[in-house]
């Protein structure tokens, strides 16, 4: 008898010290790995908007794809992280009814885009955290000319800052989704000669960039 309640015991101890450790354990804690996608949009700034012609917007837009990784740190109530980022977009200048878009660069499409930063959130449930973030990016504008017979493959080199906020949902520990949006403002630029021709002095420039993405990733 004594074998039994004793068994019984030790059965009702565990199993209410189950629940208890499922909590104890965090859904952003560690390293992570993430595919994004979204919605991208480039314009001139405010110091070079075009705006005596209400029909020349100065932007281009299309879609954004790459991955994240980064590294968070759960402090309890609070979250910090780490986080690198490489993208592509497929936004580039066009006619649109005989106005071309150039916003200040020619004929160029959107390249490749760095990011190094760090977010800080709070946890508005055990599995939902609303975070912001902020860091460096660097970002390309190939250029797209030609003298009939040969491309020329000269880009644009755009450094600035980026700031933008979201939420993010655990759908189990090691499984998360969100969506953010954040804005980016490049600063200074140099012209990236293809060959061994020098890159050119570096000059400053103001264009905006909108973003509104979505992230799917896994945690280890």
């Amino acid at each position: 008898m004594k074998k039994i309640s004793t068994l019984l015991v030790a059965g009702s101890m565990a199993a209410l010290a189950t629940p208890a450790l499922a909590q104890d354990s965090s859904n952003f804690d560690g390293f992570r790995v993430q595919g994004v996608v979204g919605y991208d949009a480039l314009k001139a700034g405010s110091s070079v908007d075009d705006d005596g012609n209400d029909n020349n917007d100065q932007s281009i837009d299309g879609a954004v794809y790459g991955v994240q990784a980064g590294y968070d740190f759960d402090l309890g109530g609070a979250v910090i992280g780490l986080e690198a980022e490489l993208t592509d977009s497929t936004a580039k200048t066009e006619f649109d009814n005989g106005d071309f878009e150039g916003f200040g660069f020619g004929e160029v499409e959107a390249g490749r885009d760095l990011f190094l930063g760090a977010r800080v959130g709070a946890k508005a449930a055990p599995d939902l955290l609303v975070y912001a973030k902020g860091g460096y990016t660097n970002a390309k504008l190939d250029i797209l000319a030609n003298d009939g017979t040969s491309e020329f493959r000269e880009s644009f080199d755009l450094d600035g800052w980026r700031a933008g906020a979201g939420i993010e949902y655990a759908i189990n520990p090691r499984t998360f989704m969100n969506v953010e949006y954040r804005y980016s403002n490049y600063t200074e630029g140099e012209v990236d000669f293809d060959g061994t021709l020098p890159d050119s002095d570096r000059f400053d420039v103001d264009l905006d960039r909108h973003q509104v993405m979505a992230g799917l990733g896994v945690r280890f």
